[in-house]
């Protein structure tokens, strides 16, 4: 057999050295490679940021426009309340000096005296309920101080003690030993009984109220929060969003213009309260400021 010549034995190809400036393109094509996709994991990045900030402002704008027209349908009602009660109030006058007239008339007659009494008893209830709406429909102008809002929160839970004692349930409150704040502590105060007082309503013997408050966290407020929650059945869902219009109640007795009442005073606070129904039963209320 005879032996392969050299033009018959398969070589490899020898490769082609790469030149010095195609070596620099290729590196510097890497560079920009590298580069670009840094940029488009920034672009992701800020796009799903801001992404998620549009969707926080929108629910905070939907969250607000629902602020603004209760707010407005407030102020509408509240009008209309205290024209109302300014044409009542009138008569009551006149009924009240007749039951007066008519008890030094029927002296002796205790049969029609205890009539008399009840009409005089209504009257004053009624008059009560004037007042209440007068008050509801005056504009709110707090008297903003520096105060400690853990003495707020101290002496409105005395305050409603009696409440308490009454349903047989206890207040567990939960914050700083010391909170400074600027605000009205008479008005803010009355918010917070308010609250407290509907909170042992709602609740069965036994039963806890849980207040709790403290500084804002992640731009919630600017002041304070304050949460109060009950372990009653919770609001229904559909009352939920009514319950601050005024004489609107479930309660057998009751005006319907306390939770009003309080919505005023937070606003009047730059201030916001929402009413919801807590993952762990009953009803929550914050306040934020």
């Amino acid at each position: 057999m005879m032996a392969p010549t050299a033009q018959q034995v398969d070589c490899p190809p020898v490769p082609r050295p790469v030149q010095p400036d195609t070596a620099r393109r290729i590196e510097e094509l890497g560079r920009i490679i590298l580069a670009y996709s840094e940029v488009t994991e920034r672009l992701q990045k800020s796009h799903d940021q801001l992404t998620q900030t549009v969707v926080s402002l929108s629910n905070e704008l939907g969250e607000k426009n629902r602020q603004l027209e209760r707010s407005n349908r407030l102020a509408a009602l509240g009008e209309m309340a205290a024209g109302l009660a300014h044409e009542i109030r009138n008569p009551l006058g006149g009924i009240q000096l007749y039951a007066s007239m008519l008890r030094k008339d029927l002296a002796g007659r205790e049969d029609s005296l205890s009539i008399v009494r009840k009409i005089s008893d209504g009257v004053k209830r009624v008059e009560a309920l004037v007042g209440q709406v007068l008050q509801f429909s005056r504009e709110i102008a707090v008297n903003l101080r520096d105060t400690d809002l853990a003495e707020i929160v101290s002496q409105s839970v005395e305050l409603a003690q009696c409440r308490f004692t009454d349903r047989g349930v206890t207040c567990d409150v939960a914050g700083p030993v010391s909170l400074p704040v600027k605000a009205d502590a008479l008005m803010l105060g009355q918010a917070i009984v308010n609250l407290l007082s509907n909170a042992a309503e709602a609740c069965e013997a036994g039963a806890t109220v849980r207040l709790e408050y403290g500084a804002p966290a992640d731009g919630e407020a600017r002041q304070f929060r304050i949460a109060v929650r009950d372990e009653g059945s919770g609001i229904p869902a559909n009352i939920l969003d009514r319950i601050f219009n005024p004489f609107f109640t479930t309660k057998d007795e009751g005006t319907g213009l306390g939770l009003s009442i309080v919505h005023r005073i937070v606003e009047a606070h730059d201030g916001t309260i929402t009413a919801a129904n807590d993952p762990a039963g009953g009803a929550r209320f914050e306040i934020r400021v």
